[in-house]
This record gives structure tokens, sequence and C-alpha cells, in this order.
């Protein structure tokens, strides 16, 4: 029977020219009926360790004082069954548009299609949900759901039933999204400072299995790590 799944989409460090040369990817997905649970979860551990809602789970803003309270998100995602991550990590020092013959947009579709791809199965229907990030969101989400629509053969756009921009600080989902993405990206760096952050890394790499810095088999169901390199699944 069709099973409908909710995917909450960020990425970090996606723009062409930023200095930074790591790139982010990442999706947390689950069955569209946990996500009240989920949400009620989130606000259960903010409760906790006095984290009012107006305060949004980032991971730049991880800080000494709210440490425990991060670790404790963590733990939260490896302890549900129902939630999963993926992410695909990008060296754009590797990139070469020209002579791929496209657009830096061409290739971020590109990526967005080789970070669903293993997530979707045409027995089931999507609801993407992205972070609005700037005045061109809204065109370029319609425009990733027709390349992903065109992509896996869904041509009708039934299985990707809805592609939308949402804002993070009223998501809980994507509020977590951002945490892993930004931990892996964390991790893929060199020369990086901030104590804090790196306990979050570790307690990611303990409860993974994963040292986040190699691809991990494309069916792993928990946390999928996938390092692109040009040529490989485009």
């Amino acid at each position: 029977m069709p099973q409908i799944f909710n995917v909450y989409c960020d990425e970090s460090n996606h723009l062409e020219n930023s200095p930074i040369n790591t790139m982010a990817m990442g999706v947390l997905y689950c069955h569209k009926d946990k996500v009240r649970e989920v949400s009620g979860r989130i606000k259960e551990i903010r409760n906790r360790h006095n984290i009012p809602e107006s305060f949004e789970i980032k991971w730049t803003k991880i800080s000494p004082a709210k440490e425990q309270f991060y670790l404790d998100l963590v733990d939260y995602f490896f302890d549900d069954d129902d939630l999963h991550f993926r992410v695909v990590v990008i060296d754009k020092n590797k990139l070469d548009h020209e002579r791929f013959n496209q657009t830096h947009d061409d290739w971020y579709y590109k990526m967005y299609f080789e970070l669903l791809k293993i997530i979707f199965d045409p027995r089931h229907y999507y609801n993407l949900y992205l972070d609005i990030k700037d005045t061109r969101s809204r065109h370029k989400v319609k425009k990733l759901r027709e390349v992903l629509c065109n992509k896996v053969y869904d041509f009708d756009q039934r299985v990707i039933q809805k592609a939308q921009t949402v804002r993070s600080h009223e998501v809980p989902l994507l509020q977590l999204t951002d945490l892993l993405i930004g931990a892996v990206q964390f991790a893929n760096r060199t020369g990086l400072n901030g104590e804090a952050k790196q306990k979050v890394v570790e307690r990611i790499k303990s409860r993974s299995k994963y040292s986040l810095l190699h691809s991990t088999l494309p069916k792993e169901p928990k946390f999928n790590v996938f390092h692109w390199q040009p040529n490989i699944g485009l």
C-alpha cells in the first residue's frame, strides 16, 4: 500500500563563489504521519533544557552552554527508528562547469537528484520541504520538482506530490536537518575550532559507527553519507 513520506532538504555552503570549499546537501525524512510525534519529542527535549521554542536549532548556534541539548538531539535522532538521514558531501574545488557544459544551477539540480534518488520508491509518495534561502527560492523549488519528476519518469507528478519552501524556524525537522548537515560538513573541514561542535561530531560518529569522511554503502538506511566525485552518479 502506498505510503507518504515528508522529506526535509537543506544545504550548507551551496553558493558558487563561497570561500569555503566543502559543501553538503542533506535530507531528513520520515513517514508523514510521524511528523507530529517527532516535533513533539523535539519540544520535550527543548523543555528539558529550558530552550524556548523561539530559539532556532542550528549547527552555527552550538555553544558550550547548549552542548548537552544538542547531544540529546543527536541521541534522539539515532534512537528513533522512524527518522532517516542522507547527505552528499562535495569538494567544490573539483567543479568544472565549463567542461560539462552546465551552469551552477544545472549542477545544483543534478546534485539534488544524486541526493534523493536512492530515497525515492515509485510505489510511494513524497513531499519535499526546503528552507527559504533567498528571493529565488520559490522558482528554484518549482524547477527542482520538474527536474526530479523527469529524472524518475514521474511525468504526471504523482510520486513527488509536493515541493515547497518553508521557514526553517517554524519546522523542527528542518532544524534537525541543519544540525546533521552542519556536523558532517564540519567533520570534513580541517583547522576548525569549537569544542562543543567537536563533541557533537564525535557523538554522531559514535552512534553511526562511521567516520563521516568516507561514503557509506548506498543502502545504509539510518545515516547515509556519499562523497561525490565528478563523473560519478551523473
